[in-house]
């Protein structure tokens, strides 16, 4: 019986339908037991793997890395690799435990070949950029390390200490370093900055945060404390104070600069203690009691309280660094008030010289007004005087003492100096020649 055309081709169209399926299948079949071999951490299984799907890049480099790093066979892992790289040239991590393979077996041509088309295939990346910048350092090459140094500074902040300290090993130069290196970001500014303040480098310091100046952008106030407590450590209370007035207005500090009229920051004490900086510090003592007081004051809406009830009381924990000149003579005045004082002597303003602890001022004891009372003096600083500190100490130190004092209206100007231009003037004559 003769099967009618429109039957053949449906049957020719079923056949052709079932072969192709069958095909699928196979190749199907084969891919999943390819990917089930791939996932078993085995070298026949890995080579199972790679036979199935000879076109698949992932299962060849999974071998190679089975005989880079498990079977401690380089060559075999290069052959394996390069297949990889053949298959997917893209893949920047083929491209680098190629370098690796080759680096074992001392190719170093190899090995610098294949770190260069790892950077070309992700050159942002910092994995890639970080064992790039390392190979060349060992092979000599530092402005080509440095390149990739930036690029893991710049993408990585987990490695970017250890980036900056193997930059600044190799090329102990600031202005390079800022110039060609570290991005302008306060991040890897700051980063750069604490291995400075590490290595004692503190015109590179100086450097760095006036870098970090000029971008006018935010970051932690506790990163212009530590680098002010730096500076001071290091005897330079000048470029503390350049970097305290620097950074002030970005962030926020404008109100705690001092002034012409006034060296003591927030010395009536409207402001919120900063405690860090030029700002008034304290730490806790044992047996005082500071309060910032809205309830007492003599100007503004607020006094400093302090209520002393303790022995061994040496000082009352709160002080302020003031930046001075040498050989000046200055206006000192504080306003205080004090209340149901017991035991000897009593507290007192002192200002010492911050770096030899000479006393150049100590005021009576402030336990004795029930009313705001003025302490005044002419404070003349020594010629290698540079920073006063400002403390509440008390006398006799290490006394059982109690009671209440309220301080308030603190101020340090330079004594103006003398007119010279009057016309009884000894260089002033009213003849002319």
């Amino acid at each position: 019986m003769a099967i009618p055309l429109s039957d053949r081709r449906r049957w020719q169209f079923a056949v052709g339908v079932a072969i192709l399926a069958c095909v699928y299948i196979s190749l199907a079949g084969k891919e999943f037991a390819a990917s089930l071999f791939a996932s078993r951490a085995q070298l026949p299984s890995l080579q199972r793997a790679a036979r199935l799907s000879p076109g698949n890049a992932d299962y060849r480099y999974r071998l190679g890395r089975y005989f880079a790093f498990v079977a401690a066979d380089p060559q075999s892992a290069i052959e394996s690799l390069r297949a990889a790289v053949a298959l997917n040239s893209h893949n920047a991590s083929y491209w680098l435990d190629l370098a690796a393979a080759y680096q074992v077996t001392g190719d170093i041509t190899g090995q610098r070949a294949a770190l260069d088309r790892a950077l070309q295939s992700e050159p942002t990346a910092p994995g890639i950029a970080w064992e790039a910048a390392n190979f060349f350092l060992i092979d000599g090459e530092i402005d080509r390390a440095l390149r990739e140094f930036h690029v893991v500074i710049e993408n990585d902040n987990s490695l970017m200490d250890a980036a900056l300290r193997a930059c600044w090993r190799v090329r102990p130069d600031t202005d390079a370093l800022l110039r060609d290196v570290v991005p302008a970001r306060p991040d890897t500014l700051i980063s750069f900055l604490n291995l400075l303040r590490s290595k004692q480098e503190t015109e590179g310091a100086i450097k760095t945060w006036s870098r970090l100046a000029q971008l006018h952008e935010r970051f932690l106030n506790r990163y212009l404390y530590e680098y002010v407590t730096y500076l001071i450590g290091v005897r330079r209370p000048d470029a503390a104070m350049s970097a305290w007035e620097q950074t002030a207005d970005t962030l926020g500090l404008s109100a705690y600069l001092p002034t012409e009229d006034n060296l003591v920051v927030n010395g009536d004490f409207s402001l919120d203690i900063l405690n860090g900086g030029f700002d008034w510090t304290y730490v806790n003592r044992p047996g005082v009691r500071p309060l910032l007081d809205p309830s007492d004051f003599r100007q503004g809406h607020r006094s400093l309280s302090l209520t002393f009830e303790g022995p061994g009381i040496n000082d009352a924990g709160i002080q302020q660094l003031i930046p001075v000149h040498g050989a000046t003579t200055y206006d000192f005045s504080a306003y205080y008030k004090s209340a149901d004082f017991e035991g000897a002597g009593g507290p007192r303003i002192v200002l010492r010289d911050a770096y030899t602890g000479a006393q150049l001022y100590a005021s009576d004891p402030l336990n004795d007004s029930d009313f705001w009372k003025e302490v005044h003096s002419k404070v003349t600083t020594p010629d290698t005087t540079t920073l006063l500190v400002l403390v509440i100490e008390r006398f006799p130190a290490g006394s059982p003492i109690r009671g209440k004092l309220w301080l308030d209206d603190f101020q340090l100007s330079p004594e103006l100096a003398p007119d010279n231009s009057s016309d009884n003037s000894p260089n002033h004559s009213k003849d002319k020649p």
